[in-house]
Order: structure tokens, then C-alpha cells, then sequence
């Protein structure tokens, strides 16, 4: 027989899952309809709002109250909270305020996670540095597996290396940017550094091999992460001829738009890139300087169909 405060616990983890009829309860707590009665009159007491419905549809389900009752959690909603939070707080929400209240939050998941699950967030956490924030991003989301992190940080921590899918690597950071993971690593195929999108890998194992330390190629890994999308790392690329100085374009843009190099005293190149023509377009439009597309085609031709159409748009009738 299992203890009243465990059965109540296994009772709220149920109904925080979602609406169950009294008899599945009761089958999964295995316990009579009159002790399932019980518990969910003591839940009630302790400030939890159980509701009832009768019907072929109804059943008992949590609703709204006045307070914010205890909440459960099961393993891996407890890594994703506190990883999320952890997230939010170093990067920009651009929320007022909440960095106090992340802080308070985070504080109380530390000190409750079971330690094998601490060792999870606490490697996760000190291996990952977050990208700044970019407002006018219109790329698609990247998702990756929470074990894929898991076992990269843990990597990471241990300095073994990693085989990602058909690659040999040193894993050294984790980099959240515009809501994708980037690892940095050298590839011990190509003996070169590289800025990889974590969620192209399609398997990832841990290798048994320690590794010592090899200098960074940056002592600003973000930076290096955003230089090596910018030239690498996107599905579509751009060259482009600011007319317009480089100390004046890097004043101008977001640091993440893409490289400048200087050409001369009056015009600049801007290496960019992103995932769809369309971003790039939504970019220099920003940047109010003249321009030119150098590369690629496409994008001039793209940017000559936005011409017409604004011309057309603005034509008198």
C-alpha cells in the first residue's frame, strides 16, 4: 500500500496532465471510488481547484484558482524549464523586470532538482553562451532534442570528443542564437575550426577519446559563431557593395546582419546571408544606403521584382 501523500502526488501529477474519468483514476491509483473521493476532497484543501463533469465526456481535471498551487513536474519538463529560464535570463526578452523574478525562479529549481538532473542543467548551462537578440528575424525555427544538448555539453565538460554523424570533433561551446544551436568545434577531419548548426545532425555519440585544450579561434565565440554563419553558414549568401563608408555601416546595422570589409574611403563590402531571399531583401532595405547586389543572381532578381512593384505602387493614377 502505497502512502496517502504519495497517492495525492500521483494523483496531481494525473491531473495536471490533462482530464481523467473517476474510474481511470481510480484504476491507475488502485484504489476504491470512495478513496479517490477522499484524496480529491484533500487536494481541494490544500489549495488545488479540482473540477468535476458529469456526462460521457466529463471527468476531474484541474482548473483555474485564486493561488498559484505547488507544481509538478516529471523528469524532463523539470531540464526544460530550467534550461528555458536559463536562456531568458541571459538573453534579451525584452521584458521589463523579469530578470529579478528568472533569478528567484532559477534559484528555487536549483535547489530542488534531483542532483542527477542538476547535472544535466549545470552542464548545459556553463557550456552554452547565448547570441544577441535580432528583432527583424524572419528565419524558421531549428529544434533539437534535448539529449542531443545533453550530450554535447557533457562533452564539452569532459573534453572528449563527439562523432557527428561522419565527423570527428572537439567539442569546445554551445552558442543559442535567433533560437537555434550552433556548437563550436574543431573537426578533427578537416583540422579546421567551425561553427555548426546543431540541429542538422542526424546522430550524435560521445567518444571515448580525451583531448587537450587547443587555443580558440576567438576569444569571442559568439562573434566567431555570427562571422562563420555570415560567410557559411546559411542556405542563401549575399555579397553586396555598401556606397557608403564601413565605419558607417557597422555604426548602422546589427552586428549580426552579416561582416563588413572596408574598399575604399566611400563604399564597403557587406558579406550576409540567411535562409531565404526575402530576409536578406527585409536587411538592406533596413540599412537606408545606396547599394549593390554583387551576388547572387537570384537576388537581384528579386530585388528587381520589389522595384517594380513598389513602383507600381507609387505610380500617380
Amino acid at each position: 500500500m502505497t502512502s496517502t501523500t504519495t497517492r495525492l502526488l500521483r494523483l496531481l501529477s494525473l491531473l495536471q496532465n490533462g482530464t481523467h474519468t473517476g474510474r481511470d483514476l481510480a484504476e491507475r491509483l488502485s484504489v476504491t471510488d470512495r478513496t479517490l473521493r477522499q484524496d480529491i476532497a484533500r487536494l481541494r484543501e490544500l489549495g488545488y481547484p479540482v473540477q468535476a463533469a458529469r456526462g460521457p465526456i466529463g471527468g476531474y481535471r484541474l482548473g483555474h484558482g485564486a493561488t498559484m498551487p505547488p507544481l509538478l513536474l516529471d523528469d524532463e519538463e523539470a531540464v526544460a524549464v530550467a534550461v528555458a529560464m536559463n536562456i531568458a535570463a541571459d538573453g534579451s526578452t525584452g521584458i521589463a523586470d523579469i530578470h529579478a523574478n528568472l533569478e528567484r525562479a532559477q534559484a528555487k529549481m536549483d535547489r530542488i532538482l534531483p542532483k542527477r538532473l542538476q547535472r544535466k542543467v549545470t552542464a548545459l548551462r556553463s557550456v552554452t553562451d547565448i547570441g544577441p537578440a535580432v528583432t527583424a528575424s524572419r528565419e524558421p525555427d531549428a529544434p533539437v532534442p534535448a539529449e542531443t544538448l545533453a550530450t554535447l555539453a557533457t562533452a564539452i565538460r569532459a573534453t572528449t570528443t563527439v562523432r557527428a554523424d561522419d565527423r570527428d570533433l572537439e567539442p569546445y561551446r554551445l552558442i543559442s542564437w535567433q533560437r537555434r544551436w550552433y556548437l563550436v568545434a574543431y573537426s578533427l577531419d578537416s583540422h579546421a575550426w567551425q561553427a555548426l548548426p546543431v540541429a542538422t545532425f542526424t546522430q550524435i555519440t560521445s567518444g571515448d577519446r580525451h583531448f587537450a585544450p587547443r587555443p580558440l579561434p576567438d576569444s569571442d565565440l559568439v562573434a566567431f559563431v555570427i562571422r562563420e554563419i555570415a560567410s557559411t553558414g546559411w542556405q542563401v549568401h549575399a555579397r553586396v557593395t555598401i556606397l557608403a563608408p564601413a565605419e558607417t555601416v557597422i555604426a548602422r546595422i546589427n552586428p549580426t546582419v552579416g561582416v563588413v570589409e572596408p574598399l575604399d574611403e566611400e563604399s564597403c563590402l557587406l558579406l550576409t546571408g540567411a535562409d531565404r531571399l526575402e530576409t536578406i531583401a527585409i536587411y538592406l532595405s533596413m540599412l537606408m544606403m545606396d547599394f549593390r547586389v554583387d551576388d547572387p543572381p537570384e537576388l537581384v532578381a528579386h530585388i528587381r521584382t520589389l522595384a517594380r512593384r513598389y513602383a507600381a505602387a507609387t505610380a500617380p493614377e
